[in-house]
């Protein structure tokens, strides 16, 4: 990491901050924690809406993974990439179609992803774009809305960009995965 691992003896923050960490991550503080814990108004805030982006949203887990897992790998977020892959699988995805996605950011990440289908494809390509481009071109966004409720498809749109705001947090930074 390009700053030091943040400890309570570097700078003490609240108890009930590092607590409400603490149990999000099962008892173990990651790097991101290490980095964010730096400044307890970031840390709080980010525990809180992280912790809904990853669980409290109603639409599919899978395809919230896929699209942050073509984030990492676009932006050379190693770190999320590193945690988010697995989240994929756990989340009925398969090795196939990670493999796919890392042949499709490869190549450019343009076009339809060989070896995705369906919603993946669609999502993915979807991710692709917010993340490369910014904007996304009519005729895609279209699919998306023809394909999603407005309520799934606002929900896949904030955990993509939420992740790349989280991809260039720890690639600025250089978070690394834990060992």
């Amino acid at each position: 990491m390009r700053i030091p691992d943040w400890t309570p003896e570097r700078k003490p923050q609240p108890q009930d901050l590092v607590q409400a960490i603490l149990e999000r991550r099962g008892g173990e503080l990651l790097n991101l924690d290490r980095a964010l814990l730096w400044s307890e108004p970031l840390a709080r805030g980010w525990n809180t809406y992280l912790k809904n982006v990853r669980t409290g949203l109603g639409a599919s887990r899978q395809l919230r993974e896929l699209g942050i897992c073509t984030v990492a790998l676009i932006t050379g977020a190693h770190y999320e990439y590193h945690h988010h892959a697995p989240d994929y699988l756990a989340a009925g995805g398969g090795q196939p179609q990670l493999d796919a996605l890392q042949a499709y950011v490869k190549t450019g990440a343009s076009g339809v992803p060989q070896g995705l289908a369906g919603d993946e494809a669609l999502v993915a390509r979807y991710a692709a774009q917010m993340t490369r481009d910014v904007k996304v071109d009519d005729a895609l966004f279209a699919q998306m809305k023809a394909r999603f409720e407005t309520g799934e498809l606002v929900e896949i749109t904030a955990a993509i960009a939420t992740y790349n705001m989280v991809a260039r947090f720890l690639v600025a930074l250089g978070v690394s995965p834990e060992e």
